[in-house]
């Protein structure tokens, strides 16, 4: 993920296709146990490693845009609350993972799904922003995953680590469900909801995107200069 290029194009990949991992598909296609997938699946992107792929943003998203239109039958009141507490219950359940294993959990060779720049991007997110990486890291994809585990490497305080995940679950799995309501009552929305999807995941990197500029930038400007005394 060093080319936030590439992040962008993985990331519209994962969340328009395959067809399994299109929400298009997904929530019409569990039927009545939809909201327990919907649970499911937020919990297992946000405290699992394996779920690191799930399309957590535009599945929101989503969400929220069906339950405007009627597909979903679910009171937004209800599916933003427990779409909270899974991401919150991901977050403690992935705090813990990597509280227990350590740093040897990150210690595996790449596959065609893991690879080493995924934690090491994260590691550097989660130094820069601290406390308040737990909170930006659930805007990001594959980051609001590993993040979790990382914070429980490290030893973060638990209860300062419940507060800002707490923080973070609530602003991130209830706004984009209720921004997926909101605009669900949009007729263009409604006919284009691909386009919708792709513009959310690119706002969900624009982070990266930012990060990858002025990190250029700085590189740029920090030329370095010889000291008088290596001067002849």
């Amino acid at each position: 993920m060093s080319d936030p290029v590439i992040a962008l194009a993985s990331s519209t990949v994962l969340a328009l296709g395959p067809k399994w991992l299109d929400p298009n598909y997904i929530i019409p296609a569990l039927g009545p146990f939809a909201l327990a997938g919907l649970c499911l699946i937020i919990f297992a992107e946000c405290g699992l490693l394996v779920g690191f792929f799930l399309p957590g943003d535009s599945l929101l998203f989503t969400a929220g845009l069906f339950v405007a239109t009627g597909v979903l039958d679910t009171p937004l009141w209800l599916l933003c609350t427990l779409l909270v507490a899974c991401a919150l219950l991901g977050n403690i359940c992935g705090y813990w993972i990597g509280r227990a294993a350590g740093p040897a959990i990150f210690d595996k060779p790449d596959s065609r799904l893991f690879k080493r720049e995924y934690v090491e991007k994260t590691q550097e997110f989660f130094e820069k922003y601290g406390n308040k990486a737990i909170v930006l890291g659930r805007f990001v994809p594959i980051v609001r995953t590993f993040i979790t585990v990382m914070a429980g490497v490290g030893k973060m305080d638990a209860k300062r680590y419940m507060t800002y995940s707490f923080i973070g679950g609530i602003a991130w799995a209830a706004g984009v469900t209720l921004l997926g309501y909101w605009l669900g009552g949009f007729e263009f929305v409604r006919e284009h909801i691909e386009l919708i999807l792709i513009a959310v995941v690119a706002i969900s990197v624009l982070p990266i995107v930012v990060e990858f500029v002025k990190a250029r930038r700085e590189k740029g400007r920090a030329v370095p200069t010889e000291s008088p005394a290596s001067q002849p």
